[in-house]
């Protein structure tokens, strides 16, 4: 069996990556199998670094070929439109409350009616 590990990804990281991390930090051989002991339990950080950048190139790969697309797709057909209704400020604490609204959210404090515009039709339940 290889030192590489079963999938594509372990075998690049363990072949060219993890190499390229040794010369950086200026270990030598296989950084795959380097540990450190605390005690009489052995640590073997080298495993966790090509797991890490296994992780790291997968992650990377599957946002880049996967989810960037689909969003892009569900972009195109379906926009988001972000339609806001008309505000005005209440009198009584100065914050923006939904212009038809007939009581302030923050301080409920009763506002006053706006007048209906030309075209608009009033409905009120009672």
């Amino acid at each position: 069996m290889s030192t590489f590990g079963g999938t594509p990804t372990n075998g690049f990281v363990g072949a060219f990556l993890t190499p390229l991390v040794g010369l950086a930090t200026g270990a030598t051989g296989d950084t795959n199998r380097k540990t450190f002991t605390v005690g009489a339990t052995q640590f073997p950080y080298g495993s966790f670094i090509n797991a890490a950048i296994s992780f790291v190139l997968l992650a990377g790969a599957l946002y880049f070929l996967v989810v960037l697309p689909i969003n892009k797709l569900h972009e195109r057909l379906a926009p988001h439109h972000d339609v806001q209704a008309p505000k005005r400020d209440c009198p009584e604490c100065l914050s923006p409350v939904p212009a038809q609204a007939r009581r302030c959210a923050s301080c409920t404090v009763p506002l006053p009616a706006v007048p209906a515009q030309a075209g608009e039709i009033t409905q009120r339940a009672g």
